[in-house]
Order: C-alpha cells, then sequence, then structure tokens
C-alpha cells in the first residue's frame, strides 16, 4: 500500500544536466546533483526526467540510463521516482516496465501532450497503464503545457485503480482543482501540489492528511525553506506561512521571465551560482542571457541564498 511519508513533503523534480559542447546528457553530473540535493537537505524524494527534468527532449534509452545510473549511485539513501510520461501509451508502459525491473516503485506519469485527448482517452491511457505495470503512479496534471485538463470525474474513475495513487496538480491555473478532487476520492488518494507559488493554497485546501507535499523545482534552491513553510503552516502558524511564500515569489518569477514558461534555463544558472554542476538546458531552450544571469544573481543575494 502506498505510504505518502515514505516520499516525504519536498519532491525535487531533477534537472537533467546536458554537456554545453554537445548537448549529450551528463550522467557524471546528474549524480553529483543528487549527492548535493540529499546532502543539503533539500530533498525528501527526487523525480527523474520530469518536466523540470526536460524529459520531453530525451529519448527513451536516454530515460532508462537516467533512472539505472542515480539507481546506482543513490541506492536507498532517498527514494527515486521515475517520470516516465510520453504522448504514446505504449511507450509509457514500456519506460514504467524498464524502471520497474531497475527497482522503482512510483513512477510520475503526466497527461499526454500536443495531442489534447478527451477525458475518455485520458481514462484509457492512465487505466491501461495502470493496468499493464505492477507499480504505483501519480498522475500529473499540467494544462499550460499540455493543452487539456483532467476533469473531476476522470480522476475520481482513476483513483479506483489500486495503484493509482495520487496526482500532482499545477494549482495556479486551476486553483480549486485540489478541492475538488478532494471531494471526489477516498482518504487515501494523495494530492501534491506542483506549483511552488500555491504551497500555502493547497494545504490549505487539503491539509496534511490529503496533501502529501509539494513537487517543486525550486527546491534545487530553497528545498529547506519550503521545508520550514510547510511545518510553519502546519503548526497553525499561517500569517506566517503566508510571510514566508510571499518572500519566495520574486524567485519564482524571476525564474521564469522573459516569456521562459519552462523555468529550467534560468533554474540551472540559479543552480550553477550556488554549486551545482546544472549543465546546460538542450535546445531549443537556451541558457541565460548575460543580463538575465545578472538579475537571478539580484534576487539570490536579496533572499540571501547566494553570498
Amino acid at each position: 500500500m502506498f505510504d505518502k511519508n515514505r516520499y516525504g513533503r519536498i519532491l525535487v523534480p531533477m534537472v537533467t544536466p546536458f554537456k554545453d559542447t554537445d548537448q549529450s546528457v551528463d550522467y557524471d553530473a546528474a549524480v553529483q546533483i543528487a549527492e548535493k540535493l540529499i546532502d543539503d537537505n533539500k530533498a525528501d524524494s527526487i523525480i527523474l526526467t520530469g518536466t523540470t527534468g526536460e524529459f520531453f527532449s530525451m529519448t527513451f534509452d536516454e530515460r532508462v540510463r537516467m533512472f539505472e545510473v542515480l539507481k546506482d549511485a543513490v541506492g536507498d539513501r532517498i527514494p527515486l521516482i521515475a517520470g516516465t510520461g510520453s504522448v504514446a501509451t505504449r511507450e509509457v508502459i514500456e519506460l514504467s516496465r524498464r524502471a520497474k525491473d531497475l527497482g522503482y516503485e512510483l513512477a510520475m506519469v503526466v497527461v499526454p501532450y500536443y495531442t489534447k485527448p478527451t477525458q475518455k482517452e485520458l481514462y484509457r491511457h492512465f487505466a491501461d497503464i495502470a493496468d499493464s505495470v505492477d507499480m504505483d503512479f501519480v498522475l500529473y496534471n499540467i494544462p499550460i503545457f499540455c493543452g487539456v485538463s483532467l476533469s473531476v470525474n476522470t480522476v475520481a474513475e482513476l483513483s479506483k485503480k489500486s495503484n493509482i495513487v495520487g496526482i500532482k496538480e499545477e494549482a495556479e491555473l486551476g486553483p480549486k482543482n485540489l478541492t475538488e478532487y478532494i471531494n471526489a476520492t477516498d482518504d487515501d488518494f494523495t494530492l501534491y501540489c506542483g506549483d511552488d507559488t500555491m504551497l500555502v493554497e493547497s494545504y490549505a485546501q487539503g491539509g496534511a492528511k490529503r496533501v502529501g507535499g509539494v513537487i517543486s523545482g525550486g527546491a534545487h534552491l530553497i528545498g529547506d525553506r519550503i521545508r520550514q513553510l510547510i511545518q510553519t503552516f502546519l503548526n497553525g502558524q499561517v500569517e506566517q506561512a503566508a510571510e514566508l511564500q510571499q518572500s519566495y515569489l520574486p524567485l519564482y518569477r524571476i525564474l521564469g521571465s522573459n516569456g521562459r514558461l519552462n523555468p529550467v534555463g534560468l533554474l540551472k544558472e540559479a543552480m550553477k551560482m550556488i554549486g551545482y554542476n546544472a549543465g546546460v538546458p538542450r535546445q531549443p531552450l537556451l541558457p541565460g542571457t548575460t543580463e538575465e544571469k545578472k538579475e537571478v544573481g539580484k534576487v539570490l543575494k536579496f533572499l540571501n541564498i547566494l553570498d
């Protein structure tokens, strides 16, 4: 049975470092990033090849190799979660099978992108995956990238599958979706906040009973502070938690500045400023410009993340 406590409250969708020379995956650097996340206590779990991991520009074999390399390097020191989302159902199934064979027990699967499937098609996609692979799955709803959102009824039906155990909700576009999902599912179905800017709002809707935590790219930088924010809220210090969230908003906004819908390019720049070997994004995404890096550095210094 899925135990959300095993995976903790800070689930980090780890960046995939690509080499500046040829855009190939730098697996050694990936191990270094995972080690730093563990050593700095910024992650309770690590998700591989999620959106922040730029899975959409990685090949099947690259993703399997990432699962293998990180499992060998990290072992059981921190729970690892396989991001196995893809457009094609059959590819998700095969990728999930490969992850399971490597010892992964939980996978996160994004809504198929570009295709804009109907709710019936979405149900069939996730149900077939759950029926085909004996491991636990977290749904991943992010309509800003996929162009379609999982409806409440679809989530409710999928939650009846014993190995569909939760959902990551990108909460800013649908701020009440979490409440809708909570009301439509059993108490053992776990909700994860998928938007760094909406953590207080998410916990206010579901509390620790239903909300497992946050799946946060920003946690590469401030995972320890996000953990403090959550605990502050759960201790009943709502105003203080709100103030903490307000103080971090400039960081989240600067990473998505200049129309960067996917903030990974500037996230990697910020990570490099504090000691990560984060590599570069894979094109068409581009590294930060000199001016962008300057502005990111200002925010990091203002928040005392960078000396």
